[in-house]
């Protein structure tokens, strides 16, 4: 009987946790890869502070929320949307310190964090850097059956994490894992 060589029988998942970073609604999403390039939908949501609380209360919201996605589905590595230049500077500020919070909190927990900007991650999904919404969205039920009709800030998430996976190569991926266990 042929036997194929132990790299190519197991097929190691590695676990990814994509960050779509925001204020009123910061999306994230948990994937599976594995060095042949499959995808395996875990888990998304979406974390929605209270606009009522001060802004430290809302920070600290989002960190909590994260570091509960992070105890519960213990990615191996973390990638986060990069902040594009926004006309308003305020805006800008507060979603750079959400973003803040969202680049600390895998990294506070000893995962390796990427980041990518929004058109790569459109591009790594749809194939189009300039893609809506709604092209997300539709891609990732395409790439994701199980992840069904996730939200626009899941769903972007969601899309961070399987740019994560094209850009780290599953091998690259699985064999940053194994050193880190």
């Amino acid at each position: 009987m042929f036997e194929l060589p132990y790299a190519v029988q197991m097929s190691e998942m590695i676990r990814i946790l994509g960050i779509d970073p925001a204020l009123r609604s910061a999306g994230w999403g948990v994937i599976e890869a594995d060095a042949a390039g499959r995808l395996a939908f875990v888990a998304a949501g979406e974390i929605k502070p209270d606009a009522k609380l001060d802004m430290g209360a809302r920070l600290a919201c989002l960190h909590e929320a994260l570091m509960a996605v992070l105890a519960e589905f213990r990615p191996a590595m973390a990638a986060v949307e990069e902040t594009f230049v926004n006309a308003n500077p305020r805006s800008a500020l507060l979603l750079g310190q959400a973003r803040g919070v969202c680049l600390m909190a895998p990294a506070s927990a000893g995962l390796p964090v990427a980041e990518y900007p929004a058109n790569s991650i459109k591009k790594a999904v749809t194939g189009v850097g300039h893609a809506d919404k709604r092209q997300v969205q539709a891609m990732i039920r395409v790439l994701l059956p199980k992840a069904g009709n996730q939200g626009s800030d899941a769903a972007d998430a969601l899309a961070v994490a399987i740019c994560h996976s094209h850009h780290a190569g599953a091998a690259r991926v699985g064999a940053q894992a194994r050193r880190s266990a």
